[in-house]
């Protein structure tokens, strides 16, 4: 196969973008401008040593959705350099996975393993320039003579090997003659160089394992900070994009292309990982939770997995949508994971018919209704705001079942449904009343008797009286059994690695299970996989791999919320513009009423330039749009940083919430004031906590930002002596934790990366933190 990529045509300005406005984005713009680079071409490089998940998604996005917006090429590669973990399983998965998610890398699949002959070349090139040598020190003793943060390494007494040895040694490490761990092939940089991965890097290791694609041809692997980029260069990509992780390793990265000069010179940027809350991201945990049995395998409902996703029953073009309202920044931060559950709502909302079903059912007897009588009632599978027809016809019984936590003995004020001598309606049907309450030997409510009103069917009673609660049911001999898999967050906190063991935090109650549940009978021949929204209950799909035709397997994909349990607030109005949880409204039968639907025709077309120009969530752009004092604000806060999803993030959770009863015209800084606030934390100068402060003083005095970060000395701490002493400081004040993680309970990082974090106010970045203290604990 080639491993060169075509040459690229030249990109066409793209019609309309699937992807925000963001700095990448604005990278490209500016090397498509001044003829940096002709085109785009990008790759998604996974490890084909594990499952990919919803982090993975949003690279999966982010690269081949900029494929797509600038007309170029999106390559998907294997990066598997490491025969000890990598299979051929996790290969065909990651390939049906990104298919499945709506991409294709057409005929560009690629695996760093094809590149093995060119790497080796490489590295003979780099020995023969004298910037390669060959170290016989042992990993431990590398690790020693590296140096710390705060002194700088010590050269290698194989450093000066001449370049005849080094040859002569590379090949035969090339030939198999030297065990594991004998010698490895390092970089010729600077051992006291601040960015320590700069500080002779290795390039290649021995390991004598078998590879699934190479067989035992090669005992020596290239490691990634040398594939990488080689990679990248051999296949013709301009755009590298990375995580912030990887930040550091640019060095490297950079040093490799001006040394190798290769004919395509790619770059690489760096972006924020995705830091969802109530679940965990680290392969290394998803891995334990697999094999410890925490879940039920890869494709649990309840892991962040792309398998576990699609099982849930959550579509692609919701993963996509939330990848895009999320957007790209420069700064880790963490999401709510109320944003991905919003995404599927709002993408199943016209795409799953209602149907109803009883989870918890409980026997009603309508007393005066014929018993051998059987009437078809018809209902629609859509509510009337979805653009889509089609009903069903549901059989009506004189023995129904209803849901049993409709009915209260002895009802609060304020609840609507069934309660002794109350009425309630039942879904498109009758109005009934609970004449009788019949309890079994334990006293428990085993049945209800009722009546029900026939003039009421599709129409008021007749005398006026009013009826306010409906309620959903099923018939009696006409359900279908079926067992219902109450699917729910798997971690009882929003950021389980917080603690010293985030297993500790596992919410027992993620999985309930019913056996005993019922389903109208419209869904009995519908192919499984099938998505419902079960009224009043939530999303809900059939399970592929365990229904049957007997009984079939429902998932709840994601809840809607309860109108009781929560308890409604206020309707949303278009005049004062409301913070983003003030705005979002309970969901009740079919789906929840749209507040753009009393716009004005200016406001609509401030809508529609939000959602399709800006690709803000609707339910940011609706509160946007409705204000135009508010909406003139914002868009002239994009207009001086163009990070639309970041500045409606601001405006809404945190403007909004302190203006309360003032207006923006009482602000004491403008829109541009705030867009330099956020282009501090996406710069990295500042972290969102600290912002949060900058922003206070904002409001308190009205200077700029960069002067209250300058004056206060808010600057995120980046000089890596300084931290490396508190490090050292930390974990000599707690020698029994360093024992303990040293002896395995490495949960215990998490204790460190805070105790740091605390002692310098939260201002440094966490990665950062997290590399210093690994380092110093290895």
């Amino acid at each position: 196969m080639s491993t060169r990529a075509p040459s690229p045509k030249t990109n066409k300005e793209p019609v309309k973008r699937l992807l925000s406005p963001n700095f990448i984005t604005a990278i490209i713009d500016e090397d498509l401008k001044t003829r940096k680079h002709e085109s785009v071409v990008t790759r998604f490089p996974p490890e084909p040593n594990g499952y990919l998940h919803i982090g993975h998604a949003k690279s999966i996005c982010l690269n081949f959705g900029l494929a797509q917006d600038y007309q170029g090429r999106c390559n998907l590669r294997f990066d598997d350099t490491n025969p000890t973990t990598e299979d051929l399983e996790y290969v065909e998965s990651i390939k049906g996975d990104i298919s499945w998610l709506g991409f294709d890398w057409e005929d560009r699949l690629y695996f760093a393993s094809d590149y093995f002959e060119q790497f080796y070349l490489h590295a003979l090139e780099l020995i023969k320039s004298g910037k390669a040598y060959v170290d016989s020190l042992s990993e431990e003793e590398i690790r020693e003579y590296r140096g710390t943060v705060t002194e700088a390494g010590r050269a290698s007494p194989y450093r000066e090997r001449s370049i005849a040895e080094n040859l002569d040694l590379f090949k035969r490490m090339r030939a198999g003659e030297f065990p594991d761990g004998s010698h490895v092939l390092r970089a010729k940089i600077d051992m006291a160089s601040p960015n320590m991965k700069m500080r002779d890097p290795l390039l290649y290791r021995i390991r004598h394992a078998h590879h699934y694609r190479t067989a035992d041809d090669w005992p020596i692997y290239p490691m990634y900070d040398f594939a990488h980029p080689l990679s990248d260069a051999l296949e013709g990509v301009t755009h590298s994009l990375c995580t912030l992780e990887f930040e550091n390793n640019r060095d490297i990265y950079d040093w490799l292309m001006d040394n190798t000069q290769p004919a395509m010179r790619p770059y690489q940027y760096e972006f924020a990982r995705l830091n969802l809350d109530y679940t965990v991201l680290s392969k290394r945990k998803l891995i334990e939770l697999v094999k410890n049995q925490h879940v039920n395998g890869w494709d649990d409902p309840r892991l962040p997995t792309i398998a576990g996703l699609r099982r849930r029953g959550v579509t692609p073009e919701a993963i996509r949508n939330f990848a895009n309202h999320i957007g790209v920044a420069k700064t880790n931060s963490r999401v709510d994971i109320a944003l991905l559950e919003h995404s599927i709502r709002e993408d199943l909302n016209d795409k799953a018919p209602r149907v109803m079903a009883v989870l918890q059912p409980l026997k009603v007897v309508i007393s005066n209704y014929p018993g051998d009588k059987t009437e078809e009632l018809d209902a629609p599978y859509w509510p009337h705001d979805v653009p889509k027809e089609g009903s069903r016809s549901l059989p009506f019984s004189r023995e129904i079942f209803i849901e049993r936590e409709d009915f209260m003995e002895e009802a609060p004020k304020g609840f609507f449904r069934l309660s002794p001598g109350g009425e309630v309606r039942l879904r498109y049907g009758y109005v009934i009343k609970c004449e009788e309450v019949i309890k079994d030997a334990q006293g428990n409510i085993s049945e209800l008797r009722c009546s029900y009103d026939p003039a009421t069917l599709g129409r008021d009673p007749a005398d006026g009286r009013k009826v306010k609660g409906v309620i959903h049911w099923v018939s009696a001999k006409h359900a279908l059994a079926a067992e219902v898999r109450l699917y729910d967050r798997l971690f009882n906190v929003p950021n389980p690695d917080e603690g010293s063991d985030y297993t500790d935090y596992l919410n027992p109650e993620s999985l309930l299970t019913l056996t005993g549940s019922l389903v109208e009978p419209s869904v009995k021949n519908d192919p499984a996989g099938s998505r419902y929204q079960f009224e009043r209950q939530g999303y809900f799909i059939s399970d592929a791999l365990d229904s049957t035709a007997e009984k079939p397997v429902f998932n709840r994909i994601v809840g809607l919320r309860d109108s009781w349990a929560k308890q409604r607030q206020p309707e949303k109005t278009t005049i004062k513009p409301k913070t983003r949880a003030e705005a979002k409204k309970p969901e009740s039968v079919g789906k929840e009423p749209d507040p753009s639907e009393d716009f004005s025709a200016e406001q609509k077309a401030r809508l529609e330039h939000y959602l399709s120009a800006l690709k803000l969530s609707r339910t940011d752009a609706i509160i946007l749009a409705a204000d135009p004092a508010l909406s003139k604000f914002f868009e002239d806060a994009v207009k001086a940083y163009a990070n639309p999803q970041g500045l409606a993030n601001w405006l809404i959770n945190d403007l909004l919430r302190e203006l309360k009863n003032k207006s923006l015209a009482d602000l004491p800084f403008a829109a541009a004031d705030l867009a330099a606030l956020v282009a501090l934390i996406d710069d990295g100068i500042i972290s969102n906590r600290i912002a949060k402060d900058v922003f206070a003083e904002m409001l308190k005095s009205g200077d700029k930002p960069q002067d209250i970060v300058t004056a206060k000395g808010l600057e995120q701490v980046s000089d890596t002596a300084a931290l490396e002493a508190i490090v050292d400081k930390l974990l000599a004040a707690h020698p029994d934790k360093v024992a303990a993680f040293r002896a395995g309970k490495t949960g215990l990082l998490g204790f460190f990366v805070g105790q740091v974090m605390r002692e310098t106010q939260g201002k440094t970045k966490p990665q950062l933190v997290q590399q210093l203290v690994q380092e110093k604990l290895a």
